[in-house]
């Protein structure tokens, strides 16, 4: 199952997991079929086993009850008898539990209403009116997860803690937020859209448009991806819901009123229209009981039909063509248009049909070894695929797309007829049984990989099938769909094949959808949006334009108001545990290679990590450490082409993959590691492979075909420069912190907006030996023996059989075993700036701002004051200032980093404002009576990720990447737990008030004022760092 492509949350969200597979990852996406199993691995609750359909219980009947052994739980589908509301519960020996309360809401314009009215639902409620009680409750809880999401047609409000306490706590604000939301005019407009003067304060200066999700849209839409998947699915679904945008349209969201948000709210906002999801190892009782008596009690059954019919069948193909901004980052300006050919298929409700295609689907894109991998992508026409690309079954109709991005305008021809002849062959030769073979190893190995936030991964994947009233259980048994499926491929050697023959090449729902740059695009998006506004403020009377200056000084003295937040729950600083978790690692010796054992409830799965040194690589070879951890499992090795190659990852792991690892020492800043990290993981019966392509890439890489190397060094770039429209925020970061030291400096180097300058500058340069020949001289330094350490995670009953494998790779290994990695004096290649100020002028809508000065090592005692101080500016100050008063959709500061303090704004209609509040933090903290109460929130949203729950594969992994042990985090734990006003003041005083050294970086449009000031380096083009030459 899969999480929506076009998904809208409230917050900047902290990831579930990332997901990557050119099936573009847009605002929170999962994988497509995975199903990835919790922390724990106990058999399923036995207090459920009395339970059986028709049972009464809580004022519901229980509909089904199934056992799922391969995921170790039990689900449990109820309906409430008074509202018809329907609840599944997933009972699991899970600690971290799960609540989600789903609607389905189906606009049917593009002025954004459900998004908007997610985010003004968690402004406010009959139990709890305070201002912003989603926010608030961020830092008076343990969550490890809180956010609330817009689909395409749902609505969910989702959260996990560990703590019960908490978790009830959480509970009552959400279900009062979700059926009792105030709803305030004067949210409406903070979050929504809203006229007001540029400067409140000031009636002659202009009126403008301002709100959070109107930003935050002008933001999404900054990326052509984002323009493309829209424009796929609003012409392949026209009829009904589809057709329109859930998020909102920058030019129409100015069309949504206060009052048609509030009817939106009251049609699709109800029990009747709800779907309740819990999970985790509490009783479904207590829930029952929480919700019967917070809401359902409340309620009757209402007769309101949100249903979304089936698209009708085209009889004909369609085609259409779309325009989109100009992207100067890419490496070849005329090779920017994107093609890709849809199909719609099935009703997501067939569980089972939708899995099958879903397994096509992989069968078709994913992998070397795909055809549509060797047709398109081999063809070279083309820097990837295209942003959808894959099956799609987050709507009611179920649809697959595949096509090509940076292709030349006059390949679009070529293009389709590949993709036509491609679909044609596959019906012809069908796929081979390997490959078959290998997809339902991934699957299997996929319920058994251990996920620390498993209730939350559920709770997305089954929400769109159930929205749309299929059976959620169905989609939990996975031995069942694959049993079935294995009978009957096993019946009918075509079976497959038919499935093509009917859904691609019988199928006359076939849409075209081309999208090729306008250097006017930008421009033109300004006019509109400027005659909008210039025909809604021509309109005004003078009574209005009064009104909306009173409004905006309301709005502003609101925001600034302090509230009495006695209503809210709260979790206390007394509640946290004051001893952390402990991890119990060994350390052995293999073939002369220190090696971390750790034994841990892996269900069966192996995990394997590796630290290779690369600090004594030379400096000109180091830029090029990402292209060649990207392309090392790509390339073929030993006696196995890449396609060979990637056919046994497939079959026998769960993914090789490669990384650099820099890190500081916990207790010296100027000490840092620098490492390449190797990671994969397998079923215990699978450690021979495993290490045998471990083995192939280290003794025999193949890294001779410069044609195979163009490819995926043009497909990185493409990548990278799309990465920047969704995580601006976090490359302005990096590059704010690379004057700040040399460790920093080589992070800009290795990830940052200069790697991205770096690889494109490759992708434009012929000499493609010249690269071959650098990235094998990075292989002979790091792929040998002689600087390595291992860890393995794995039950008890593997250590030995792991080991005795671990020691017959290193054995194979070249060179010999001298020291482990560690953490070495970095020497400087450049003088450091003390001020820096760079802005990167790019073709986006808003601005992504970062900030960052330099703080202590993680021992230090300030490292535990200033990361409570981070977290108290975040919440107290710089969420009101940025997000709130400013309309970024995100901003805040971090200091989780050791070493530094970082700023950031993310989605921000301001420049030089917001960088001026960031400025301005130490004087907040200075001027600003903050309490204890105040530090100790600060402090539990820190508890939320240091206690966070970690996977077994996972668990000692700090301890072997970076050294910090139980006894570090420990201390560190008792620092902040003993943090008060008067440290966060100093602390303030000594790193925050006028710092000697300062990074500053802003990435978004041209800015005259920036332009004019010679403190700013323009447009990156003096890069932070002397990049090497290939001549």
């Amino acid at each position: 199952m899969a999480t929506p492509r076009l998904l809208y949350s409230t917050v900047l969200a902290r990831s579930l997991h990332s997901c990557r597979s050119k099936v573009s990852q847009k605002w929170n996406c999962m994988h497509r079929i995975k199903y990835s199993t919790a922390v724990a691995v106990e058999p399923p609750l036995d207090s459920y086993a009395s339970l059986s359909a028709g049972n009464k219980i809580r004022g519901y009947t229980i509909l089904k009850v199934v056992p799922v052994s391969e995921l170790n739980l039990v689900s449990v589908l109820l309906s409430h008898d008074e509202t018809n509301a329907k609840h599944l519960h997933i009972a699991r020996n899970d600690k971290n539990n799960a609540f989600g309360v789903s609607f389905r809401t189906t606009p049917m314009d593009d002025t954004g209403v459900p998004h908007i009215l997610e985010h003004i639902a968690l402004c406010g409620s009959t139990k709890y009116p305070v201002r912003d009680p989603f926010f608030k409750m961020i830092n008076r809880s343990l969550s490890t997860f809180m956010n609330a999401m817009t689909a395409s047609d749902w609505t969910l409000y989702p959260f996990s803690s560990q703590n019960k306490k908490d978790f009830t706590n959480l509970m009552s604000v959400y279900l009062d937020a979700a059926f009792n939301p105030l709803l305030q005019e004067r949210d409406f407009r903070q979050e929504g859209w809203r006229l007001e003067h540029k400067d409140h304060n000031d009636p002659s200066s202009p009126i403008i448009y301002k709100g959070v999700v109107f930003n935050e849209m002008k933001g999404v839409f900054s990326s052509q991806h984002a323009i493309f998947q829209e424009a796929v699915q609003n012409n392949l679904l026209p009829s009904h819901t589809y057709g329109v945008c859930s998020g909102g349209l920058p030019l129409a969201i100015p069309d949504l009123t206060w009052q048609a948000l509030r009817e939106f709210h009251s049609n699709h906002y109800h029990p009747s229209n709800s779907r309740f999801i819990t999970y985790g190892d509490q009783p479904l009782e207590d829930h029952l009981d929480i919700i019967e008596n917070s809401v359902l009690k409340h309620y009757n059954k209402l007769e309101q039909d949100t249903s979304v019919p089936l698209q009708p069948r085209w009889a004909e193909p369609r085609r259409v063509k779309v325009s989109c901004r100009h992207n100067e980052m890419l490496p070849d300006s005329s090779k920017q248009t994107t093609v890709a050919v849809s199909y719609l298929l099935t009703d997501v409700t067939d569980v089972y049909e939708s899995s099958v295609l879903s397994l096509i689907s992989s069968l078709l894109v994913n992998s070397e070894t795909a055809p549509f991998y060797h047709s398109l992508i081999e063809s070279n026409l083309g820097s990837g695929f295209a942003p959808v690309c894959g099956y799609e079954n987050s709507t009611r109709d179920t649809w697959f797309s595949v096509g090509l991005e940076g292709i030349a305008e006059d390949s679009v021809e070529q293009v389709l007829n590949i993709i036509d002849e491609t679909f044609k062959k596959v019906a012809n030769e069908g796929f081979p049984q390997e490959r078959v073979d290998a997809l339902l190893s991934q699957i299997e190995l996929s319920t058994k990989h251990q996920t620390s936030n498993f209730g939350l991964s559920l709770m997305m994947s089954l929400n769109t099938m159930w929205n749309h009233d299929a059976d959620p259980t169905v989609g939990l048994q996975v031995n069942e769909i694959i049993s079935r499926f294995k009978k009957e491929m096993a019946a009918n050697p075509q079976y497959l094949q038919e499935y093509v023959k009917k859904y691609f090449i019988e199928n006359t729902h076939k849409l075209t959808v081309e999208m090729s740059p306008d250097e006017h695009y930008e421009e033109k998006q300004q006019e509109l949006e400027a005659a909008k506004l210039k025909s809604m403020v021509d309109r005004l009377t003078a009574a209005d334009r009064e009104e909306i200056f009173t409004q905006g000084k309301v709005l502003a003295k609101a925001q600034m108001e302090e509230e009495d937040l006695s209503c809210l729950p709260t979790i206390l600083k007394t509640d946290l545990d004051t001893v952390g978790v402990k991890t119990r690692v060994d350390t052995t010796t293999l073939d002369g290679v220190e090696v971390q054992l750790c034994e841990q409830p892996t269900n069966e799965v192996v995990y394997f990590n590796l630290l290779t040194d690369m600090a004594d690589l030379p400096s000109h070879l180091k830029p090029f450490v990402p292209l060649f951890c990207s392309v090392a499992t790509k390339m073929g090795a030993g006696g196995l082409d890449y396609k060979q190659q990637s056919q046994r990852i497939a079959r026998y792991t769960g993914g090789l993959s490669l990384s650099h690892h820099i890190s500081s020492s916990p207790s010296d800043l100027d000490m840092v590691l620098q490492a390449i990290h190797l990671q994969s993981f397998c079923l215990k019966e699978n450690i021979t492979p495993m290490f045998e392509l471990w083995a192939d890439i280290f003794n025999n890489i193949r890294l001779e075909d410069v044609g195979r190397l163009s490819m995926l060094l043009k497909m990185s770039v493409a990548d990278l420069v799309n990465s920047v429209s969704h995580s601006g925020h976090q490359y302005a970061m990096r590059h704010s912190a690379s004057n700040l030291s040399e460790a920093n400096r080589l992070k800009e180097v290795l990830s940052g907006v200069t790697q991205i300058s770096f690889l494109k500058t490759l992708s434009e340069n012929d000499n493609q030996d010249r690269i071959a020949s650098y990235l094998k001289d990075i292989a002979q330094h790091v792929l040998n023996k002689n600087s390595l350490k291992c860890s393995i995670n794995a039950e008890s009953s593997a250590i030995d059989q792991v080991s005795s494998q671990l020691h017959s790779f290193l054995g194979s290994l070249s060179g010999a075993a001298e020291c482990p990695p560690t953490h070495t004096q970095l020497s400087s290649t450049e003088n450091l700036k003390p001020k820096s100020k760079t802005h990167f002028s790019m073709d986006f809508s808003v601005n992504y701002a970062g900030m960052s000065v330099p703080t202590v090592e993680y021992l230090h005692e300030d490292f535990a004051p200033l990361r409570a101080m981070a977290s108290l500016l975040r919440n107290k100050f710089l969420h009101r200032e940025i997000r709130e008063k400013g309309g970024a959709y995100g901003g805040g500061a971090t200091g989780d980093a050791a070493g530094q303090m970082s700023f950031y704004s993310y989605r921000d209609p301001n420049s030089l404002k917001t960088v001026e509040t960031m400025c301005s933090s130490a004087d907040w903290i200075s001027s600003s009576n903050f309490t204890q109460q105040d530090v100790d929130e600060a402090i539990l949203t820190i508890f939320q990720k240091i206690d966070s729950p970690v996977a077994p594969g996972a668990r000692g992994q700090g301890l072997f990447l970076s050294g910090v042990t139980d006894d570090m985090k420990q201390l560190h734990r008792d620092r902040l737990l003993s943090v008060d006003v008067q440290q966060i003041k100093s602390v303030s005083e000594r790193y925050l008030k006028e710092p000697t050294v300062q990074g500053i970086s802003l990435i978004g449009p041209e800015n005259e004022e920036i332009t004019a000031d010679s403190e700013w380096t323009i447009s990156g083009r003096e890069p932070c760092c002397q990049l090497p030459s290939l001549s």
